[in-house]
Order: C-alpha cells, then structure tokens, then sequence
C-alpha cells in the first residue's frame, strides 16, 4: 500500500481548489446578469468545495504549500469578486464590500511583508477565520436567496456578523503573525 503522499490521488485538494478559482468567472457573469438561482447554485457548489478540498486534505494527509496557497486565494477572490459585485449592484451594503476587501487586503499585504522580512510563509487559517469564511458564504447564500425570491426579508444582522468577524478575523491575523515574526527575527 503506498503511503498517502504517494498516492495518485494527492493532488485532488488542489484540483478541488482550482476548480472554486474556475467558477469564479461564471459566478461573477451570473450575478452581472442578475441571474440568481444559478449564481446561487455556483455560489452553494464553491463553498461546498471548499469544505471537501480541506476535509481531503486533513483526512488523506493530502497537505501541501502550494494546496494552502491555492484554498486562500480561491477562498479570498470568490469572496472579494462576489461582494464586489453585490455593492456594485447596489444590492449589498458598500461599507460592507470596504469591510470584506479591506480584510483580505490587509491580509494579503501582511503575508507579502512576512515573505520580504522573514521568509517563506506556510498558510495557516486560525479556526476564527475560517468562521468568517464560512459567514461570508452564508450571507451570500442569504442575500441571493433574497433576490431569486426565495426569502422575504433582508437579514441585517447576518451582515453585522460578517463586518464584526472580519475585524476580530484581521486582529487575530496581525497579532499572531507580528508574534511570530518577532520570535523569527530574534532567531536569526
């Protein structure tokens, strides 16, 4: 029997991954076209896949670099394309699109700094930003159920709980990661 990172199956994760980068285009047409139902459903496959491609990688030993990389920046562009869109649609509120694109700037521009100050970075989401991913694909399912006519009523406070998680997300990620940096620079 090989072992798991032998196995031709390894690379699925990432293929899984890709797969959430490719619908972005289709996602982000769907909803330019005010087509909801099958934004909707390309927006529910996404954060299915996202839940399958880490739920391989953790069971099948299946980890990589280039596999954390690619969830990420999977994650981070359906995420900041769809809320884009949304504000630019005057469907979702345009502080919230600022909360959302400003948390992953921020993000991104950290790890560029780690990689020019320190070194290489190994992604590692703290389970408060996975929650936060997770709520911002619930306020999306949310507000495009709301526009294919499947809810009634606007839910505010789902949008509150994303801006608030967002911040505490991005808190989180400076404290741990200036921490860490600190403690790397002091080993040199």
């Amino acid at each position: 029997m090989q072992p798991a990172s032998q196995s031709p199956w390894r690379h699925l994760p990432n293929a899984v991954s890709l797969l959430r980068i490719v619908l972005i285009a289709p996602i982000a047409w769907q909803l330019l076209q005010r087509c909801w139902i099958p934004a909707l459903c390309l927006i529910a496959v996404a954060g299915a896949s996202d839940g399958l491609d880490g739920f391989l990688a953790r069971h099948y030993g299946w980890r990589s670099r280039l596999g954390g990389m690619l969830d990420a920046s999977a994650d981070k562009l359906l995420l900041v394309t769809c809320f884009v869109l949304l504000a630019w649609l005057d469907i979702t509120p345009l502080w919230l699109a600022w909360v959302v694109c400003g948390r992953d700037l921020m993000i991104a521009a950290g790890a560029l700094l780690w990689r020019l100050l320190v070194g290489p970075i190994q992604p590692q989401p703290s389970m408060l930003s996975k929650v936060c991913t997770v709520m911002q694909i619930l306020y999306l399912l949310d507000v495009l159920f709301l526009q294919a006519g499947w809810l009634s009523l606007p839910s505010p406070p789902l949008g509150w709980a994303v801006a608030v998680l967002c911040g505490a997300s991005w808190l989180d990620y400076a404290v741990r990661w200036s921490v860490r940096a600190r403690l790397a620079r002091r080993l040199r």
